[in-house]
């Protein structure tokens, strides 16, 4: 069966035929190049310091076969931009799931985070110089990029919480301060950092007090493990103006979030499909019978495809509401993908795990793997909690009127038809 005919039917309105040709392909490309060449991308990129020195030959030579089929930059969605390849966010969801069932499919066709963020970053916020530098070689795959927002000395998921200290001093800014967890600024192509700090930290309107900059890795007073001097950076490294850092931010996080959970559901199939050819291997048997046959197991397996199935239909209900108006609309859709997917995947893969035993957290299986990958998005663009609170709070201000509305007309209109029947029985609540 090719992936588009299991389009599910409630996408299918909104799914080209050209995005269903590049569906087939996509899924082929990853069965049968990525998947295979995942042990050998980690066993050419190392341990140790090595890894951060070498670039696999396999992931250039994936991305030459991506480029050829037309595979390249599908993330960047034809409602919002202009540099991408052409599909919307629903189709590049559907796309992103089979990415997601491979560790270098999603580098290998240049729709890995953190360049992706960073890209739609450039391409919606930079001025024409920034995208010139650092979006055009990032669009065609020749150098790599980090995204720098997480301090280790405060709660970064409040993004106001943020203190590294941006100044500016004659034509340059300086910069001081320490970031961790600084996605992709260890790959050995990272040219380019997309830096969040304070330039008004006296601002009254909290949200107006960040901005972003943008520090090419070269630059001197940059150092890993801690900051031994200051870095300084010319003015037009400045993105879109001083004060816009959280509006850049949350523009960038929105859709790096929903991008994530496209992924996860094709590591939740993964898994799936790793335990139901576990539970149907004839030498492993409990009790003197195949797994299979014990209705925990088969129950394991219904209630994975139950979640599976229901966590993609979450993701694409946001890929629609992103792509008919923008991340901003779909806050609390996005919101949902981020807290449900993540879970419901960890689930999906203990389960997986659980069922190959002391073999499902060694590295002969994808499964450990996967387990670590997606349990660290419950943290990463935000902890689940920060976004349950949000969410809560949106859902709970912009209902609370027209619901006590309703049932306080409910009410009354049940004791008017109470009375006209000759009951004498009143609601109390």
């Amino acid at each position: 069966m090719s992936a588009s005919t299991r389009i599910p039917p409630i996408a299918q309105p909104f799914v080209s035929e050209r995005a269903k040709k590049t569906l087939d392909l996509v899924e082929e490309f990853v069965e049968k190049d990525c998947i295979p060449g995942d042990a050998v991308f980690s066993a050419e990129l190392g341990e140790g310091e090595k890894r951060w020195q070498t670039t696999p030959i396999i992931m250039e030579q994936l991305k030459e076969k991506a480029k050829k089929l037309g595979l390249w930059n599908m993330f960047l969605s034809k409602t919002h931009f202009k540099q991408g390849a052409g599909f919307s966010n629903l189709e590049y969801g559907l796309m992103a799931e089979l990415l997601g069932k491979s560790k270098i499919a999603s580098e290998a066709t240049n729709n890995a985070a953190p360049d992706t963020g960073n890209m739609e970053v450039l391409a919606k916020y930079g001025n024409d110089a920034q995208k010139q530098q650092w979006l055009v070689p990032l669009l065609e795959g020749k150098i790599r990029s980090a995204f720098l927002m997480t301090e280790p000395d405060v709660a970064s998921s409040d993004a106001t919480n943020i203190e590294l200290d941006i100044r500016r001093e004659g034509n340059e800014y300086v910069l001081n301060g320490s970031k961790w967890w600084s996605s992709g600024a260890g790959d050995p192509r990272c040219q380019i950092y997309l830096v969040m700090g304070k330039t008004d930290p006296n601002n009254s309107d909290t949200y107006k007090q960040q901005s972003v900059v943008l520090v090419p890795a070269g630059t001197r007073g940059i150092t890993v493990n801690r900051m031994l001097h200051n870095v300084r950076v010319p003015l037009s490294a400045m993105v879109l103006g001083e004060g816009r850092g959280f509006e850049i931010i949350q523009g960038r996080l929105g859709p790096g979030r929903i991008h994530h959970a496209m992924r996860t559901i094709g590591a939740a199939e993964k898994a799936l499909e790793w335990m139901i050819n576990r539970i149907n291997d004839d030498k492993k048997q409990t009790f003197g019978k195949p797994l299979a046959s014990h209705g925990v197991i088969l129950e394991w397996v219904a209630k994975s495809r139950i979640e599976v199935d229901s966590a993609r239909l979450i993701v694409l209900n946001a890929a629609i509401k992103i792509d008919q108006g923008d991340a901003k609309s779909a806050l609390k859709e996005i919101a949902q993908a981020k807290v449900l997917v993540p879970q419901t995947a960890l689930t999906i893969i203990d389960r997986a795990i659980q069922s190959y035993g002391a073999a499902g957290v060694c590295q002969d299986t994808p499964l450990a793997y996967l387990w670590a990958g997606i349990r660290t998005l419950r943290i990463a663009d935000g902890p689940d909690e920060v976004h349950l609170q949000q969410l809560g709070r949106r859902e709970n201000r912009s209902r609370k009127d027209a619901i006590a509305a309703k049932l306080k007309w409910q009410r009354e209109e049940s004791d008017r038809l109470l009375s006209a029947a000759g009951f004498k029985i009143k609601s109390h609540l």
